[in-house]
């Protein structure tokens, strides 16, 4: 395994226990989607190695780690790395803002994927709630665009 892939690999491990980690009941529906956060940066800074076939391996260990539907989450993660994959040379273009908006919809196409999915297969109906995350996820993003900026430049990944 080449060092940038375990590079990489390390940062969607750290953005996993982020998702995991436990939070108080009243602050849990706010818990932006670092996992998704962080694959889309990956792959719109080397979409040559960062692609749909990441996302869909990082989706079922979400999916065995959340005990959600096996499938939901790589469905609705491919998807999304997708269409940032295949325009990642116009993303790269906007300003860290202007991208943050663009993040911010994807996110809230995640989640109304991710809800539609989620209704059709556990029968579950749809609260303006879920879509809170997708606020906080747009929010994060330039944070989380310059800190994964500075860690692949000191170590050099490409």
């Amino acid at each position: 395994m080449n060092r940038s892939y375990a590079l990489v690999a390390l940062s969607l491990f750290i953005a996993l226990i982020m998702a995991l980690m436990p939070l108080p009941f009243s602050i849990e529906p706010f818990r932006p989607d670092w996992v998704l956060l962080v694959l889309m940066y990956w792959s719109i800074a080397l979409p040559h190695r960062v692609n749909i076939g990441w996302a869909w391996c990082t989706g079922l260990i979400m999916d065995l780690a959340t005990g959600s539907p096996l499938g939901v989450n790589s469905l609705t993660y491919s998807i999304c790395l997708y269409i940032t994959t295949s325009n990642f040379q116009k993303i790269r273009n906007f300003s860290i803002w202007q991208q943050a908006v663009l993040i911010g919809l994807f996110l809230a196409l995640y989640h109304l994927l991710q809800f539609w999915l989620n209704h059709f297969l556990l029968d579950i109906y749809f609260n303006p709630r879920y879509l809170w995350p997708a606020l906080i996820g747009m929010f994060c993003w330039p944070w989380v665009f310059l800190l994964l900026r500075k860690y692949r430049r000191h170590f050099r990944i490409r």
